[in-house]
C-alpha cells in the first residue's frame, strides 16, 4: 500500500512532518530517500520542531547521526550518504530500540539493516518547489499513521 502527498513549498514539508510527529510512537522508524535538495532534512527539521527540539537540525552528513534528547522523545537523526563499508558494524539497530524516533536520510543505502516495521518516505522532485512524496508503510502501525495523517 503506498499513499502519496504533493508538497509545493518548504513550508508544506514542514507542515507534514509536524502532522505526522502528531501521532509518534516510541521506537518509531521513518526512512527518507531522495536526491539532495529534495527536502530530506526540511522534514526533520518540521518533526524535529513539532517534538519541541530547539536546537539548529542539520544533516549529520559528516557525524552519521545527531542526537537530540530533548524533545518528546529522543530524536535520532542519520544520514548514510558517505557510509562506507558494512552497515552491520555501526549498531543501528541499537538505536532503533532506543525508546525515541529514528529518521534515516538515504535509507536506501543501508536496506539490509533497516526494520522490518518502519515508514519509508521517498521524494520525488517535481521542479524548483513542488515534491511528491511517496509513503510506504511497513507494519499495521505505520498503516495507522498514514491513514490518519494523509
Amino acid at each position: 500500500m503506498e499513499f502519496k502527498y504533493t508538497s509545493r513549498s518548504e513550508r508544506d514539508t514542514l507542515e507534514l512532518a509536524e502532522n505526522l510527529e502528531s501521532e509518534k510512537f516510541p521506537n518509531m522508524v521513518i526512512c527518507l530517500e531522495g536526491e539532495l535538495g529534495s527536502g530530506k532534512t526540511i522534514f526533520v527539521k518540521g518533526f524535529a520542531n513539532a517534538l519541541g527540539i530547539e536546537e539548529n537540525v542539520t544533516s549529520p552528513t559528516f557525524n552519521l547521526i545527531k542526537e537530540y534528547p530533548n524533545g518528546e522523545l529522543p530524536l535520532y537523526h542519520m544520514d548514510v550518504y558517505r557510509l562506507e563499508g558494512a552497515c552491520e558494524n555501526v549498531g543501528f539497530d541499537e538505536y532503533f530500540n532506543k525508546g525515541g524516533v529514528t529518521i534515516i536520510e538515504w535509507s536506501d543505502l543501508i536496506c539490509n539493516c533497516l526494520p522490518e516495521n518502519r515508514l519509508d518516505i521517498k521524494f520525488k522532485v517535481i521542479d524548483e518547489n513542488t515534491r511528491v512524496l511517496v509513503f510506504e508503510p511497513h507494519g499495521k502501525e505505520y498503516e495507522d499513521l498514514c491513514q490518519s495523517v494523509l
